[in-house]
């Protein structure tokens, strides 16, 4: 246990460090508020961001802009997960609150039908940089509410944190970046045999997005995770995890701020996943909320 409360600690340490060395330029860039909304020209000529299907962008929302996130995941071993996430800022672009609702089924008990799956509570601190910025960097911690059945194979069945680190590297006008490294930990993981035991897994994340066009991009994300399974009373077998998922999103842009970005994704498990294929369907909704925006 020690050792693995140190790795979460260093995930949350290490961007502080980058933060101090980039901190003169990121403050410079990076106001302390965001316009409520963006104009049609405005959004027409910006490029889509905070828009990826596996991997995290390190982009915090606006003051005052709100965004909804739907996301279906379907593979071909017979599971599926379909994802409701809500994204509000904190009073400024620094401070994130989300949560996120789940439905799952798992294709290794394919009696148990659908049913919810775990929920997650998510704060994010955007440290450095902003969606203006060649550099962004947007630590998050969450809590993991047992809320899914372990029985049926739909949750851990303890409560959990997760951390996660988001850099985004803008390396051009054309090709965007955002790398990802993560951890799970959930003291007292349970299966379906009601047997308990201590699980950590960690999660790496890597994607390239290509700005075809402002409103129109592809990308290729690739992420890996262990994600460890509880065998036995105070036991748990790691199970790796490998895809490469190539994509598109486009965005509808509308003259009230209000922006849709749907997207698709195939991914395709490589090394442990070999064999298996799936299908993504991405829908985001954002837009400005007057109860979203700060009192300056």
């Amino acid at each position: 246990m020690p050792h693995r409360i140190l790795i979460l600690t260093v995930l949350l340490l290490f961007p502080c460090l980058l933060a101090i060395a980039g901190a003169p330029n990121s403050e410079a860039a990076a106001p302390p508020f965001a316009e409520a909304a963006r104009s049609l020209a405005e959004l027409n000529h910006s490029p889509i961001q905070d828009n990826s299907f596996l991997v995290e962008e390190a982009y915090n929302q606006e003051d005052g802009v709100v965004q909804h996130i739907s996301l279906f995941q379907r593979l071909s071993t017979g599971d599926w997960a379909s994802t409701q996430t809500d994204e509000w800022p904190l009073r400024s672009l620094k401070h994130q609150l989300s949560v996120t609702l789940a439905a799952t089924h798992s294709g290794d008990v394919p009696g148990s039908g659908a049913g919810w799956g775990d929920t997650i509570v998510n704060y994010r601190y955007q440290l450095a940089g902003s969606g203006d910025t060649k550099y962004a960097v947007a630590p998050r911690l969450s809590l993991l509410i047992p809320t899914g059945s372990p029985v049926a194979n739909r949750g851990y069945g303890g409560l959990g944190l997760q951390t996660n680190l988001p850099i985004s590297i803008q390396l051009n006008r054309v090709f965007v970046t955002h790398w990802n490294v993560g951890a799970t930990w959930v003291p007292r993981a349970e299966n379906e045999l009601h047997q308990r035991a201590d699980s950590f897994g960690l999660n790496l994340g890597q994607s390239v997005v290509w700005l075809i066009r402002p409103r129109f991009n592809a990308l290729v994300e690739t992420i890996w995770s262990s994600n460890p399974q509880v065998v036995a009373p105070g036991r748990t077998e790691a199970q790796y995890n490998l895809f490469v998922s190539p994509g598109i999103r486009w965005a509808y842009n509308f003259s009230n701020g209000l922006q849709i970005v749907p997207g698709v994704g195939l991914p395709i498990g490589l090394g442990p996943s070999g064999g298996q294929t799936g299908m993504i369907f991405y829908l985001s909704f954002e837009h400005a909320l007057a109860v979203a925006h700060s009192r300056r």
